[in-house]
C-alpha cells in the first residue's frame, strides 16, 4: 500500500515531507491539494516526494494518485505561535548535533497567541495558556455498551500553572482506515467508536494544546479474529483499568464483554497503544559490543562471530540480556563499520551471514535479545554506487546522493569517508527498505544510527513496516541531543543524551550531583510523553571512557545511577572491567574485578526490585548531605518504595533523608545507617518504611 501514512500535526509554515510508502521507483506518483483553509495558497509540485508547506492554520487534505489508487492524507496546521520551540521540520535532516553536545532539543516555552484555529474537535478556548512549556498526552480505551471509547489524558508541562481541565485536545482519525468522522462521536476528551463500524481497525491520533501542542499519541482499535479478549499495551492482556481500560479477564471497564457487544460474537477487539515500547525492553540490561575489539584476543576462533559467541556465557553470567553490536555489514577501511559499502552483505572480515545467524541464535538460546546497528543516512564513498556517481552527473546513481555546489557530496561535520543519501529519490528509499527487510527477520530490534539525519516520515514508515509483522520489535534512536517528537510513531527508546552529559559533568566535579535530578525531569519539560523510554549510558564507542575522565569513585557512583534511575541501562563493552581504551581490544587481564562485581550486584538488584524498572515512579525527596557530590531520590512502585543515594566523591558521604528508611542496602546487603543517616560510599538503595 502506497498510502503516505498517519495524519500530521504541524505548525503553519513548517515543511511536511510527502512520500509514497513501499515505493515502486518505476511507477508514477502525483500529488494534489484536495482541500485547504480558504485563505491558503499552498500548492504541490510534480515530484514523487514533495515538501508541502501549509501556509495558514487549519486542516488540509492532500491526495496521492498511486498505482494502487487514490490515497488521502490529513494535515492539521496550528498557528505558528503554537509551534514547539526547536521542534524539527519532519522532512528535514541534519537537525541535531554531534555526540556529547550538552544543549537540549525541543525545550518548550512558546509565548504568544495560545488559541487553536482551524477545523477539528477540541480547539482550546480562552485567551491564554498556562505557560511553562509543551504539554503531554496519553490515550486509553474502554468499552461502554456497544462502543469503544478512546479517552485522552492531557497533562500540562511540569513548569506550567495550567489546569489539566483547561487544556485543549484535538483528535484525528487515520485516513488509512475505513471509518470516517461521520461514523464516530468526537468530544472534548473522547472519541466514541460504535463496534458496528469497526470492520478492521480504527487508529486514533491526538495532541494536547496549551501554549504549544504536544507530541501526538496514537491508539489502534482492531478486530482480532483469533481471540475474544480485549487486550492492550501492544497485545499483552491488561491487568488493571488504569493500564488501558480493561481487566485481566479481558472484560472492559463497565463489565461489558466485547464478544457479546460486537456485531460478530466470534471476533474480539484488541486495543494497541502504538507508541509504547515493547514490554520486554522495560526490564533489560543492554550491552554494546564493539565487534572488532570485544573478542579480538581470541586467536583460536575461526571468525569474529565465533569469538563473540564464545563470550556469550560471560555476558549471561554478568546478567546482560540484550546485545547491541556495532555494524556488521560490508564496509570500507574504518574498523567501526559505519561506512557501509554493501547493505545486504556481512563484512567478510567478521565471517559469513551464516556465522552471524549462528551468533544470534546462540544469544537467543541464552535468553538474550540482539539489536542490529542500522545505518541509513549515508553510504561509504567506497560504495560502488557512489564511486559510479562521483563526478559523473550522467550516472544512474547520481541522484541517489546529496551534492554540494562544489561537486562534493553532502555530509556532516566534514566527515570525509561518507556521503549522504538523497531521500527524495524513490530508488534510495526502495533500496533501504529492502535492506530493512533483509535484516529484520534475524534480530529483535534496530539501533538506528544518526536518526536525526533521516527524514521523520521515513522512520514512521519503517516503524509501521516492522511493527505490522512484530509488535515487540524494538527501535532505538541515536539522536543527540534527544528530540521529543521522535516519540511520535518513530522510536521506542531514546538515547538519554542529557543524562549522559550530566553524569560527565557531575563525575568531573563541574556540577553538583543534584543536577542528575534535573536531567531526569528535563524529559517531560521538553515534551516527552510519560510512556517514552530512555537508554541510560555513561560511555559508548564514540566517547572516552568514563573511569578515565572522571575517576574510579565517580565510576562506581555513575554505575549506580544507570541502574536506579528510570530507563534502560546500557554498558559499553569493557565498562564493567574498568577498560580505558575506547575502541581497543579489551584488557581482560587487567580487569577491575571489584567494579565488575559492583555491576553484577546492580544488575541483580534492578532485576529483583520492580520499583527500579520502567513502572517505578521517580520522585524527589528531602535530603541533606555533607557533600554536594551526593544526591538522593525515590523510586516508587505501588505500595513499595526505595530511597536511592549516590555519592560521586572520594570516601563516604553522610546523607540524611526524609522519609524514614530501613537500614539495609539492597545492593550490598549491609547496614548503611549510622546515627540516623545513610553512609554512602557510591550507591545505596534502602526501602522506605
Amino acid at each position: 500500500m502506497h498510502h503516505p501514512g498517519p495524519p500530521r500535526f504541524v505548525a503553519a509554515g513548517d515543511s511536511v515531507e510527502l512520500a509514497p510508502r513501499d515505493p515502486d521507483p518505476e511507477a508514477t506518483y502525483t500529488w494534489q491539494v484536495k482541500s485547504a483553509p480558504a485563505s491558503s495558497r499552498a500548492s504541490l509540485g510534480t515530484d514523487a516526494v514533495e515538501h508541502f508547506v501549509p501556509d495558514e492554520p487549519g486542516r488540509y487534505a492532500v491526495e496521492l494518485d498511486a498505482p494502487d489508487g487514490i490515497h488521502e492524507l490529513t494535515i492539521r496546521a496550528f498557528p505558528g505561535d503554537l509551534r514547539p520551540v526547536d521542534a524539527p521540520a519532519e522532512g528535514a535532516s541534519g537537525v541535531s548535533g554531534r555526540s556529547g553536545f550538552s544543549g537540549a532539543s525541543g525545550v518548550s516555552g512558546v509565548s504568544g497567541m495560545a488559541g487553536a484555529s482551524g477545523s477539528g474537535s477540541g480547539a482550546r478556548g480562552g485567551d491564554s495558556g498556562g505557560g511553562g512549556g509543551r504539554p503531554r498526552i496519553q490515550l486509553r480505551a474502554r468499552v461502554e455498551g456497544d462502543a469503544v471509547v478512546v479517552e485522552a489524558d492531557p497533562r500540562p508541562n511540569p513548569n506550567s500553572d495550567a489546569d489539566p481541565a483547561d487544556l485543549g485536545v484535538e483528535f484525528l482519525l487515520d485516513d488509512r482506515d475505513d471509518v470516517s468522522e461521520g461514523d464516530v462521536e468526537i468530544g472534548d476528551r473522547t472519541v466514541r467508536i460504535p463496534l458496528s463500524k469497526l470492520s478492521d481497525r480504527v487508529r486514533v491520533h491526538a495532541v494536547a494544546i496549551d501554549d504549544s501542542y504536544s507530541v501526538p499519541d496514537s491508539i489502534s482499535i482492531e478486530r482480532d479474529p483469533n481471540s475474544g479478549d480485549l487486550v492492550s499495551d501492544g497485545g499483552v492482556e491488561a491487568g488493571t483499568v488504569e493500564d488501558g481500560g480493561v481487566g485481566g479477564d479481558g472484560i472492559a471497564d463497565g463489565g461489558v464483554d466485547l464478544d457479546s457487544a460486537a456485531s460478530n460474537p466470534s471476533e474480539g477487539v484488541e486495543v494497541v497503544r502504538l507508541n509504547d515500547p515493547p514490554e520486554w525492553s522495560k526490564s533489560v540490561t543492554l550491552y554494546e559490543i564493539y565487534v572488532r575489539g570485544f573478542a579480538a584476543d581470541d586467536e583460536e576462533a575461526e571468525t569474529t562471530f565465533e569469538a563473540l559467541e564464545k563470550r556469550l556465557d560471560y555476558l549471561a553470567d554478568l546478567g546482560v540480556d540484550c546485545l547491541w553490536l556495532t555494524p556488521v555489514l560490508q564496509n570500507d577501511h574504518a574498523p567501526h563499520g559505519y561506512n557501509i559499502t554493501d547493505f545486504f552483505s556481512v563484512a567478510a572480515d567478521l565471517g559469513t551471514r551464516e556465522d552471524y545467524e549462528s551468533f544470534v541464535e546462540a544469544a537467543h538460546d541464552r535468553g538474550m535479545k540482539v539489536l542490529f546497528d542500522l545505518v541509513l543516512n549515508h553510504s561509504a564513498r567506497e560504495h560502488p554506487f557512489f564511486r559510479d556517481a562521483y563526478g559523473n552527473p550522467d550516472s544512474e546513481y547520481y541522484d541517489w546522493y546529496e551534492w554540494q555546489e562544489n561537486g562534493e557530496p553532502g555530509t556532516y561535520f566534514d566527515w570525509e569517508y561518507i556521503a549522504n543519501f538523497n531521500f527524495d529519490n524513490l530508488e534510495v528509499r526502495r533500496h533501504l527498505l529492502d535492506a530493512v527487510d533483509a535484516w529484520f527477520e534475524l534480530v529483535d530490534g534496530f539501533r538506528c544510527d544518526m536518526a536525526w539525519a533521516v527524514p521523520q516520515p521515513f522512520w514512521r514508515e519503517l516503524r509501521d513496516r516492522v511493527k505490522e509483522r512484530d509488535r515487540d520489535f524494538l527501535l532505538l534512536d541515536e539522536t543527540i541531543p534527544y528530540i521529543a517528537d521522535f516519540h511520535d510513531g518513530m522510536f521506542d527508546v531514546h538515547f538519554d543524551t542529557t543524562l549522559y552529559f550530566t553524569l560527565r559533568q557531575v563525575g568531573s566535579g563541574h556540577e553538583p550531583a543534584e543536577a542528575i535530578l534535573d536531567a531526569i525531569e528535563q524529559r517531560t519539560e521538553v515534551g516527552f510523553p510519560d510512556h517514552a523510554s530512555f537508554m541510560l549510558y555513561q560511555e559508548n564507542h564514540d566517547e572516552t571512557r568514563y573511569v578515565g575522565e572522571c575517576g574510579e569513585p565517580a565510576a562506581f557512583a555513575s554505575a549506580g545511577a544507570l541502574f536506579t534511575l528510570p530507563g534502560v541501562p546500557m554498558l559499553y563493552g569493557g565498562q564493567e572491567l574498568g577498560q580505558l581504551g575506547r575502541r581497543d581490544p579489551l584488557a581482560w587481564e587487567h580487569a577491575n574485578e571489584e567494579l565488575r562485581d559492583h555491576y553484577e550486584s546492580l544488575i541483580e538488584t534492578r532485576n529483583e526490585v520492580p520499583a527500579l524498572r520502567f513502572a517505578g515512579d521517580f520522585r524527589r525527596v528531602d535530603y541533606e548531605s555533607d557533600s554536594d557530590e551526593a544526591v538522593a531520590f525515590a523510586r516508587i512502585d505501588g505500595d513499595e518504595g526505595y530511597v536511592v543515594a549516590l555519592h560521586f566523591g572520594e570516601g563516604a558521604a553522610t546523607v540524611s533523608v526524609d522519609p524514614d528508611v530501613g537500614e539495609t542496602d539492597v545492593v550490598s546487603g549491609e547496614s548503611v545507617v549510622e546515627s540516623g543517616a545513610l553512609r554512602v560510599d557510591d550507591v545505596a538503595v534502602v526501602p522506605i518504611r
